[in-house]
């Protein structure tokens, strides 16, 4: 673990893993799978990944993921969630499954499968005040919304409708979209900003 290639870790139990892995790789990181509790402790932040957020949920338990995850969060890792890991993130969600959990940490209240089926995916601009021009091409696929922005989270990026799509708290940061699949690396490089933070 170092600084100036930090250990990063993907949440490899579901979902789209190959490209986080590539977009953290390209930019520098030391980016790895993980599965299994013992695996945390070795990396300096963590990204969830987009997927089946209550499939992922089931399979946390399954692998004993969940509480060392919880408290991974709670004691400060640094922790990305794109689309079904923005859900996982959230301390409430709205329409999951009956006895979905998540692994809690952002101040936010995100509804699940909010803009509708895989039919309903879409792609838009989004201005991101924090990370400048040009804006970002972001894809929404069965996409999840943040409902509520709690005092402790902020609110980084919304539709043109006002509907709140990226947040951040702390060393937490969440997107509805999946900036991995379009090349869009300015999350990723922020994300990466806040690992080596946390490691100087």
């Amino acid at each position: 673990m170092g600084g100036d290639r930090p250990r990063v870790g993907v949440l490899a139990l579901q979902g789209d893993v190959r490209e986080h892995l590539h977009v953290l790789g390209a930019l520098g990181a030391d980016a790895v799978p993980v599965r299994r509790p013992e695996e945390l402790p070795a990396i300096d932040g963590l990204v969830l990944p987009g997927g089946e957020s209550s499939v992922i949920d089931k399979l946390a338990r399954a692998f004993g993921m969940q509480r060392p995850l919880r408290s991974a969060i709670a004691t400060g890792l640094p922790v990305y969630g794109t689309c079904a890991g923005l859900i996982l993130l959230a301390d409430e969600i709205v329409d999951g499954i009956a006895g979905q959990q998540t692994f809690g940490g952002l101040d936010v209240v995100v509804r699940r499968n909010a803009f509708g089926s895989q039919a309903e995916s879409f792609e838009t601009h989004l201005e991101v005040p924090t990370l400048g021009d040009p804006p970002v091409h972001a894809v929404f696929i069965r996409a999840p919304l943040v409902e509520r922005v709690g005092p402790d989270a902020e609110t980084l990026a919304t539709l043109p409708d006002g509907r709140v799509v990226a947040v951040a708290q702390g060393n937490l940061l969440g997107t509805s979209f999946h900036p991995e699949v379009t090349g869009e690396k300015r999350f990723h490089e922020r994300f990466l900003d806040i690992v080596r933070a946390r490691l100087n």
